[in-house]
């Protein structure tokens, strides 16, 4: 797709952020076709050097932007940062609440001559009590009972990825493009937030509303009563290759038991009936669990795939590199990591018009874009030797 015909082609933002919910609301942004000029602080952003389970948030989400390195707690670094955010269409920050304020870079100060800015901040709580606590993904789990409901009773278990931060950015996103589309209406501009508690509360929602509807307090995941008969993890033939099945309707399980030879279940007539299945689920599962174990992993998946049935083998995020539906379908984005190492990571999860989002920047080098940012912008090389030194 020509960059050009991206749909946030011409719009600007400005992003003061780091780890992850800030930035990833600006990756999204920047693969639509926004321009996204990332603010560091002088030597880079401290995400770009993480160690362990952090070493893959910097390459993840800030493709598809520019960087420039200032220092916001001197003058010349906060006149450029101000120049900045005064010629975006939308700001993005995520530090802690008040900071950007105190540096004369919040939403009055920058609106006064920008009516038409929208101006995101990510934090770790919206308006009310807890709002000026510091919160992390893991902090937000574990206090919105997401960790209560992934692990077994007694182990509460952060989910397996950065989850909240992830799709707190993307609420993030949803917000500001609402407040885009209302300037295009009326032209103002707008203040949104987003946050990690409020988004842990809207992704458990599904087990409060549970609880509401059956007088019951949902159980951990691991321990959960499944709404189908069959929808669990089924060892193979081979120790190390599981796979997970779900039979969701009564025409699934018809189909199921016909692929797979299960005569006397079919025949059954008592089984025919979703709930009727559940309530029999210590009668069904051990036939099914007896079969599945004295088959390979890739007879079941050609059987299974030939019956439409909802399955999957269970996989290592190192798989999704060579992935055959992600690597031919286009859904892997050609990235150079810090140290050289060419590699691939997940684009945005979409299609426009039939096609995939390219990659129009790779990875930043901390600070590369900053003398050119600051000539488009106007400034003489003085200012801008000030600006960056």
């Amino acid at each position: 797709m020509n960059a050009d015909a991206l749909p946030l082609a011409g719009i600007r933002l400005v992003e003061f952020t780091h780890m992850v919910m800030g930035p990833s609301v600006g990756v999204i942004l920047g693969d639509l076709g926004a321009e996204v000029i990332k603010v560091e602080p002088k030597g880079g952003d401290q995400t770009r050097n993480l160690l362990g389970s952090g070493a893959g948030y910097f390459p993840m989400f800030n493709r598809n932007k520019r960087s420039i390195c200032l220092d916001l707690k001197s003058d010349a670094g906060r006149e450029a940062a101000f120049a900045l955010a005064q010629s975006a269409d939308i700001v993005v920050e995520n530090f802690r609440p008040g900071t950007l304020e105190r540096l004369g870079l919040g939403y009055e100060a920058l609106r006064r001559d920008n009516p038409g800015l929208i101006y995101c901040s990510a934090k770790g709580f919206l308006t009310g009590p807890y709002e000026q606590r510091t919160a992390l993904d893991e902090v937000t789990q574990m206090m919105g009972g997401l960790a209560y409901m992934t692990g077994p009773s007694g182990r509460p278990l952060r989910a397996g990825s950065s989850v909240v931060d992830i799709t707190g950015g993307m609420f993030g996103v949803i917000a500001i493009l609402a407040a885009l589309e209302r300037r295009h209406r009326t032209g103002e501009g707008a203040e949104v937030k987003c946050a990690l508690f409020e988004t842990t509360a809207f992704l458990v929602g599904q087990h409060m509303a549970q609880e509401a509807v059956t007088g019951a307090a949902p159980r951990p995941m691991p321990e959960r009563l499944s709404a189908w008969a069959i929808y669990d993890v089924f060892q193979t033939r081979e120790a190390d290759e599981q796979l997970f099945v779900g039979v969701v309707s009564d025409g699934q399980w018809l189909s199921f038991c016909e692929a797979f030879g299960l005569d006397a279940l079919l025949n059954d007539l008592s089984l025919r009936a979703n709930n009727a299945r559940v309530e029999a689920r210590e009668q069904i599962l051990p036939v099914v669990r007896a079969l599945f174990a004295s088959m390979s992993r890739a007879e079941l998946v050609v059987r299974l795939e030939a019956t439409g049935l909802p399955f999957a083998p269970i996989a290592r995020p190192t798989d999704l590199f060579d992935d055959p539906h992600l690597v031919e379908g286009g859904g892997l984005v050609d990235l150079t990591l810090p140290n050289g190492t060419q590699t691939r990571l997940p684009g945005l999860p979409i299609e426009i018009d039939g096609e995939r989002l390219p990659l129009r920047r790779d990875l930043p080098v901390a600070g590369a874009d900053g003398a050119a940012l600051l000539r488009e912008m106007g400034m003489g090389e003085t200012a801008i030797a000030a600006a960056l030194s």
